[in-house]
């Protein structure tokens, strides 16, 4: 069948029309995409900066949550900009956002335990039970806090061990904090030999602990009669020391203690000898 010329040039000028139609629509798609994502970029950043500069100015809130919170901002704002744009060119942006949806819901249940973590550092760092440097004892888990990340804190123990501890195990258990109220009550114990005179062992203590510029005047310092055995009386020497001051005061007092009473004569009575072992039956026998 013979080509009609003229049909060809009609058919051709007809796709040139809509081609040209074509270009003219989506060049303003595309001039307003990329106006969109320049405009979007400059907001997203100017939202992070006022975020995190806002939360800057609530007393003790944390530095490390402050970056996290502006950044969520940031890009969820730019991926408000990206769906926008995505409608510029006649993407359905419902399905987007469901389609985001549902992957947001597998990667929440792949990702369960670290989203765990992630929630628990953010109340760790907002309700503070705990703040870097303070000596901190969490079920088995006890130390010095070295940082609070949104995954884990890194604890050091008194005996220098590293711990990396997930966060989601420190916020679901009790938290004891020897660091937090400043100062701490601190006994320290001897036992003495019933015959000697108790009311001076007493006073021994509460002399030494007079001497002694790391212990609080107020709550004032005690001794008492802790616990009577049969040829033995506890005496106990409670007073309240700085944290920082605990560790070192209590044993130098210790120290001190022995000192004094043996320089005042109070004996503290030796445990009393094993007795011998009996020998076999047939060492007996010879």
């Amino acid at each position: 069948m013979p080509i009609d010329p003229q049909d060809t040039l009609l058919t051709v000028q007809a796709g040139l029309a809509q081609l040209s139609t074509l270009i003219v629509s989506y060049s303003f798609s595309a001039v307003g995409a990329v106006i969109l994502l320049v405009v979007g970029y400059i907001i997203a950043g100017l939202g992070e900066r006022s975020i995190f500069a806002g939360l800057g100015h609530i007393h003790g809130f944390d530095q490390t949550l402050r970056h996290f919170l502006s950044k969520i901002v940031r890009y969820a704002i730019l991926v408000l900009v990206v769906i926008m744009v995505l409608g510029q060119f006649g993407v359905q942006t419902a399905s987007i956002i469901a389609a985001l949806g549902a992957i947001g819901l597998a990667i929440g249940l792949a990702l369960q335990g670290t989203l765990q973590n992630i929630a628990a550092g953010i109340m760790l760092l907002a309700l503070r039970p705990f703040r870097i440097g303070e000596s901190v004892e969490v079920g088995s888990i006890a130390g010095s806090i070295e940082e609070i990340g949104l995954f884990a804190t890194k604890l050091r123990t008194a005996d220098g061990v590293y711990i990396l501890a997930p966060n989601s195990t420190l916020w679901n258990q009790p938290v004891r904090n020897f660091s937090r109220n400043g100062v701490r009550r601190g006994d320290i114990t001897l036992s003495i030999g019933s015959w000697n005179d108790i009311d001076r062992a007493q006073k021994t203590l509460l002399a030494i602990a007079a001497a002694e510029r790391r212990i609080r005047r107020q709550p004032a310092p005690i001794a008492f009669v802790a616990a009577l055995g049969d040829s033995t009386v506890s005496i106990t020497l409670r007073y309240w020391t700085s944290s920082a001051d605990f560790f070192a005061t209590q044993a130098d007092l210790t120290k001190r203690a022995k000192q004094e009473f043996d320089s005042e004569g109070i004996s503290i009575p030796l445990p009393p000898p094993e007795a011998p072992e009996a020998p076999a039956p047939e060492a007996r026998r010879q």
